[in-house]
């Protein structure tokens, strides 16, 4: 299977087609086109090379029907387009014409091709093999370079073939039976092994990519141009590490090709393909020998690896003043300035940066960090068990405590000098079942590195299962300090500072729990764990508050923000959340990351928080003065997770398709009026639980309808003294069936209305017609009950057509709607008359005189209105007793 492909225009010169195949023929008369090649390159190690052109089929019959408006006759045997019979190849586009083989003495790999590219002039072209370090370059010869080079290939051949005539008599000798005893010299192609192996070889044994190349090839005719006639080796550019890509970059220079290559180790590399120095273009003897191999040099120009980590981000620590960051990744320790986002120093976590240079290199893989007060060195723990102080002005390690653990140091937190406490400690945990506690001193006179910090070991816990993760609370009285300690048995247990007395064992977490972290006034414990889920404790008691979910794979890491109960979490589905610690909800979804989240960094003030991954990357994520509202925001996230679900069953949002029908009506219509708005056809948690609701109510309903003709009918037999009381069914609520139906309906939110409608099957629609038939019938809901009755008929309408059965019930539904809304029509405009009237005589009353010698015989003019009511009869009757 083709993994890679590559089409270009191999060069602006015209190809002669008499040049391309068949019996070769002269120049003259030959049509001119243009040269498209297509190099593809496979998982079997090949590069094959295609020649794509017009079918031979359309070619001749264009040619015939110039033929025939000229007055010549296309079936004359004078006509080169006369073919004896069409054959399969005739349709066919891409034309194979070989493979390209470097020369022998190049070392080559037989891996699969990974990428496959064309300089924008078309005369060179790259190969690159996946997991290698070298890229192939071949220069495209031109028109009559190629032609030469076949006419002198095909020179060879018969010479080849007549001394071989010569040689047996007169018959030609299989050259496969001398070709072990003969060595091809530097000078020679490989077309003439191709010509070697025109007749197969011994196969029994396994071929690599070149041998079977050279037998593709071989089984080509050959008098047509080949890929080595067009394709000629240059060199090859080996780079320092793995490439992952590369790209041809603009030529400044005559007769030099710079290539841009990107390396696994997240640097980029421009190399130069070049003539070789030795070669003098004056010298008289390569002027005078036409056919001299000129020779090319590939020489590295610059490299570019200052920003950026090679692997996955392991840990992130920030200074005291926020202005400095340190992050800590495979063999590789690099610190950043925040505010302008550039790298200040990129350390190599090696052994030869300690001085030590008699002892061979021994690199560390680093997996936590700190910064030590003063924010002029970071302490690294790395996997081998040791403890690194760097120094950032210098870059170097200037000291390391070995084996300071018997396994990984998975983490590490210091403790901030006090009033009460001036000196500072440092925490460990690790794979070795211990957590260690060091103070940090100055070094002696006769250390390595006088009056720069080192560790000395004051104390040690045993645990019984491995250190996962370890934490200092934020007291600063020492008798009220903890440490917290997550273990590989799933807990976390909670010890005092001063004495390491055993305080609180925290259960909870089916797995262990990756990240603990405590709120500035240590009342809460937030923990993270493998099982995807963050609890959150209470420091008095040991409770469980609440447990949180939300990420969808195990949480690598969790940061308070500092004077809140608000908290980060990282997670390895390449999400960071911001969670509220005391409404337990979540606040913020942060997406970025294109892989595994490991570390955060919380500044100090809370005004930013950085997050590494997997992916290499380094966010920053700043607080704004936006409003966040979390009904919106999780409204949002619920959106998202519908758009996954809708495209990944091959659908398409509802903004995307509405753009796509805007554009395809500018198109299609010429002035036509298109409708500005249309049913919404985009699902939301809340309309699909609505429309489940309606589908559960019509199902209770419908069984409660069966369920009371059944006990009516086992009740009709029995004498009424003897006949029993139905218990109705609690789901209804006290409601009859149709009742409990309309209930529902109004519950619905009539922005929810039609997507909950649109929601229902086929069968549970037919069942809510009927109820609502039954619902106008007594006059009950009648502008919901209309409106959902005009929606279904509309969407349902292509199935109603076709469907006799719902006729008589919608000719009842009709008749219905029809006498309800012409009811409310008058009620309502009964009601606006009655109001325009008492506005009207409300408005007399303010423009008339006050007459207080009229009061007694003055006629009540509400007397008349509202008479029958019983309201109006109280009225009246309170009156009279007044009198």
């Amino acid at each position: 299977m083709v993994s890679v492909v590559s089409c270009g225009l191999v060069s602006s010169d015209v190809l002669l087609r008499g040049a391309g195949g068949g019996g070769g023929g002269g120049e003259e008369g030959q049509k001119e086109e243009e040269r498209w090649r297509l190099v593809t390159g496979s998982a079997d190690g090949q590069v094959r090379v295609w020649n794509v052109a017009e079918p031979r089929r359309l070619a001749q019959d264009s040619e015939s029907m110039e033929l025939v408006t000229t007055g010549e006759n296309p079936n004359s045997p004078n006509n080169d387009t006369n073919t004896p019979s069409s054959t399969a190849d005739d349709d066919e586009v891409c034309h194979y014409m070989g493979s390209l083989i470097p020369p022998p003495n190049v070392s080559t790999s037989n891996d699969k091709v990974g990428s496959v590219h064309f300089h924008p002039n078309g005369r060179h072209v790259g190969v690159c093999r996946v997991n290698s370090k070298a890229i192939d370059l071949y220069y495209v010869r031109s028109t009559a370079e190629s032609f030469k080079k076949r006419q002198r290939r095909l020179r060879r051949r018969r010479e080849k073939e007549g001394k071989a005539a010569a040689a047996g008599g007169g018959k030609v000798v299989d050259d496969t039976t001398s070709k072990k005893s003969k060595k091809r010299g530097i000078l020679d192609d490989a077309s003439s092994d191709e010509d070697e192996n025109e007749k197969g070889g011994d196969t029994t044994t396994p071929l690599d990519a070149v041998e079977k190349s050279i037998l593709e090839n071989a089984s080509l005719s050959p008098d047509t141009i080949k890929a080595g006639d067009e394709f000629e080796y240059r060199g090859t550019i080996r780079a320092t590490h793995k490439i992952r890509g590369f790209a041809f970059a603009p030529s400044t220079h005559k007769g030099v090709i710079q290539v841009v290559c990107a390396l696994a180790t997240n640097a980029l590399e421009v190399h130069s393909l070049s003539k070789s120095k030795t070669d003098d273009d004056d010298d008289e003897d390569k002027k005078k020998n036409k056919e001299a191999i000129v020779s090319f040099q590939t020489e590295k120009q610059s490299t570019l690896d200052m920003y950026g980590h090679p692997t996955g981000i392991r840990s992130i620590a920030l200074s005291s003043d926020d202005a400095l960051a340190c992050t800590v990744s495979k063999n590789m320790a690099k610190v950043w300035n925040v505010v302008n986002r550039s790298c200040i120093r990129s350390l190599t976590l090696t052994s030869s940066s300690s001085g030590s240079k008699k002892s061979a290199a021994v690199s560390y893989y680093g997996l936590c960090a700190a910064f030590l007060p003063g924010n002029t060195h970071f302490i690294v723990g790395t996997r081998e068990g040791h403890i690194l102080i760097i120094d950032i002005a210098s870059g170097d390690i200037i000291y390391t405590e070995k084996d300071a653990h018997d396994g990984a140091v998975w983490a590490l937190d210091l403790r901030r000098p006090t009033a009460e406490q001036e000196t500072m400690s440092l925490v460990t945990g690790s794979a070795d079942k211990s957590v260690k506690f060091w103070d940090i001193e100055r070094q002696d006179e006769d250390e390595g590195h006088p009056g720069h910090p080192m560790v000395v070991h004051a104390r040690t816990l045993q645990m019984t299962d491995d250190v996962v993760a370890v934490r200092y609370s934020n007291a600063s009285d020492p008798t009220k300090r903890l440490v917290f300690v997550s273990t590989l048995d799933s807990t976390v247990k909670v010890f005092f500072d001063d004495t390491l007395r055993f305080f609180l064992s925290l259960y909870g977490h089916k797995l262990p729990a990756l990240a603990v972290d405590a709120s500035d006034d240590d009342t809460i414990l937030a923990s993270g764990g493998a099982d995807k889920t963050i609890k959150i404790w209470g420091l008095d008691f040991g409770d469980t508050h609440r447990t949180l979910h939300g990420h969808s794979d195990s949480i690598t890491d969790i940061r308070f923000v500092r004077r809140t109960h608000n908290f980060f979490s990282s997670s390895k589905d390449g999400t960071v959340r911001y969670w509220d610690g005391d409404r337990f909800d979540q606040i913020l979804l942060l997406n970025g990351h294109t892989a595994e989240v490991n570390c955060l960094g919380m500044s100090h003030t809370g005004g930013f928080v950085l997050s590494g991954g997997m992916d290499r990357q380094i966010r920053v994520w700043e607080r704004t003065k936006d409003i966040v509202f979390l009904q919106e925001e999780r409204e949002r996230e619920l959106e998202q997770i519908f758009d996954k679900v809708d495209g990944g069953k091959g659908g398409e949002s509802t903004s995307a398709l509405l753009r796509r029908r805007d554009d395809d009506g500018e198109e299609d219509n010429d002035g036509e009026e298109q409708p500005h708005s249309e049913a919404a056809v985009k699902r939301s948690l809340l309309s699909v639980s609505s429309g489940d609701r309606i589908m559960e109510a019509i199902e209770t309903a419908d069984q409660e309808i069966k369920d009371i003709a059944t006990f009516n009918r086992s009740q009709e037999d029995k004498l009424e003294k003897d006949r029993k009381q139905r218990m109705p069914n609690p789901l209804l609520l006290g409601f009859e069936p149709p009742q409990y139906i309309l209930w529902i309906l109004r519950s619905v939110k009539s922005a929810e209305l039609e997507q909950s409608l649109m929601v229902l099957p086929f069968g549970h629609m037919e069942r809510l017609i009927h109820y609502l038939i039954i619902l106008l019938r007594s006059g009950r809901g009648v502008e919901i009950c209309s409106k959902v009755a005009v929606f279904l008929i509309k969407t349902h309408q292509s199935q109603i057509v076709v469907n006799h059965s719902l006729s008589t019930p919608l000719r009842e539904l009709q008749r219905l709607v029809k006498i309800r809304l012409a009811e409310a029509r008058d009620t309502v405009g009964f009601n606006l008359a009655a109001l325009r009237a008492v506005a009207k005589v409300d408005n007399d009353r303010k423009s008339a005189y006050f007459d207080p010698t009229a009061g007694a015989d003055k006629k009540d003019v509400w007397a008349g209105l509202g008479l029958g009511s019983d309201v109006a009869a109280a009225l009246q009757k309170r009156g009279n007793k007044k009198r």
